[in-house]
């Protein structure tokens, strides 16, 4: 993909996630919950422009440096998210102010990082950042489904059953 291709597709999928998280919404461990994040790795690694050829070395330092943001910002947005069971087991979630604070912290320590890029000459393509943010998601959904598997081996009472069981 291009890269003003790639930054049309962060920005929908951003924009897609963002809505999402602080909206309240049910948990559904059932979902393939890493095909998102799975898709977004695929796209950007596929086209072979992930390094700046002209400096590789400091373009792969840059990355690692990218990859270890997006870790670290997948487990704010997963640890700052309101993750709660109601009384039949279900479990949901929701965005804090915090979890806002994550995403600018996470802007901002990004943006830094394509600044450094910069000032050294290094070129980083929307592919870096696609897989960065592909990484966030994927650790954030990973520890939104442990924390609810938590919650839901804590749940005393009746097995809450899928909607779709109600109907029989």
């Amino acid at each position: 993909m291009s890269g003003f291709t790639d930054v049309l597709v962060i920005v929908a999928v951003a924009a897609l996630v963002l809505v999402r998280q602080f909206r309240t919404e049910r948990l559904s461990t059932d979902r393939r919950w890493w095909l998102l994040p799975g898709l977004l790795g695929f796209l950007a690694l596929r086209d072979g422009s992930l390094t700046d050829p002209h400096h590789p070395t400091g373009s792969v330092a840059l990355i690692v440096v990218e990859l270890l943001v997006s870790l670290g910002l997948g487990v704010g947005w997963a640890f700052t998210t309101h993750v709660w069971s109601d009384e039949r087991g279900g479990v949901w979630t929701k965005g804090t102010v915090a979890t806002a604070g994550t995403w600018l912290g996470g802007i901002a320590a990004r943006a830094a990082v394509i600044s450094v890029g910069l000032a050294l000459g290094i070129h980083l393509g929307g592919s870096a950042l696609m897989l960065g943010f592909a990484l966030s998601l994927l650790v954030r959904s990973g520890l939104l489904m442990w924390r609810a598997g938590g919650l839901r081996s804590a749940y005393v009472g009746p097995l809450a059953q899928p909607a779709w069981e109600d109907r029989r």
